[in-house]
């Protein structure tokens, strides 16, 4: 059994389970400037592997469809015909896809990947006002169990704020990898909101959610490349080494190499 990750950028990875390959929220735009309305988001650094250099991708986790920091115009391109997990607004906005499966929150389902079966959870998130996300633990059978007979999974956390909820997944799972979508994204204050406001963790909320789940890895993504984000990496790295989980952290390297996480 082997899991290895590469790191395209923000929250674009690519998480290899014994040979299959899932992406995660798939952006492979060059740096420009998005017009979303109530602000303007600016990507600055170009993705660590262009699309057309991908590997084969058996399955996709969309936390959710509607930002371009999560899923862009060239990511898009990559969702017809393939298998995509995202929210329940998510496939309908997707539905040109036929491909694309909307999940709620605490909701599974199983798929059959290059004859491996794996079952997939979408976990709760918390982001944008109004708006959906998901987050998603890949369980199968060659990742094992823990002794205490639960099965070893990875987590992918999606763009969300820091929840108590998100303990229910100890409850099930051993967290073999925690992939944590961090770095501050902020939202300017608003009628409901007189203060600007976080919908993303920092360094210190993806150190209380990864003692909460007992993860035996952190993997920090989503803290560098768009200017809305409000902790640099030298900032998360301060939080994470404050929060005494360092030793757990895996920092993945910008060049794309994969990494053996187990």
């Amino acid at each position: 059994m082997t899991v290895e990750i590469s790191y395209i950028g923000v929250a674009t990875t690519i998480i290899n389970i014994n040979g299959v390959r899932f992406l995660t929220d798939p952006c492979f735009d060059v740096p420009q400037k998005y017009d979303m309305g109530i602000a303007v988001l600016e990507k600055t650094i170009d993705p660590s592997i262009k699309i057309n250099e991908l590997p084969p991708i058996d399955a996709i986790l969309l936390s959710h469809e509607d930002h371009p920091d999560n899923l862009d115009t060239s990511g898009r391109t990559l969702l017809h015909g393939r298998h995509v997990f995202t929210t329940m607004d998510g496939a309908k906005n997707l539905a040109g896809n036929p491909g694309v499966l909307g999940m709620k929150p605490w909701e599974k389902t199983t798929i059959e990947l290059q004859g491996q079966k794996f079952i997939i959870t979408a976990t709760p998130c918390v982001h944008l006002d109004g708006g959906e996300v998901v987050g998603f633990v890949i369980e199968t059978e060659s990742l094992g169990k823990g002794s205490n007979g639960k099965p070893n999974v990875v987590y992918f956390t999606g763009d969300t704020i820091y929840l108590p909820e998100l303990k229910k997944i100890k409850e099930q799972y051993n967290v073999k990898a925690a992939l944590c979508n961090v770095g501050v994204a902020t939202v300017p204050a608003n009628e409901n909101h007189p203060e600007p406001y976080k919908i993303t963790m920092d360094g210190k909320d993806a150190a209380v959610l990864a003692n909460d789940l007992d993860a035996n890895f952190i993997i920090p993504l989503h803290f560098e490349a768009w200017s809305h984000f409000a902790q640099n990496e030298d900032a998360l790295k301060k939080d994470l080494q404050d929060s005494g989980v360092m030793d757990k952290v895996i920092w993945l390297p910008k060049n794309g190499k994969s990494v053996n996480i187990f």
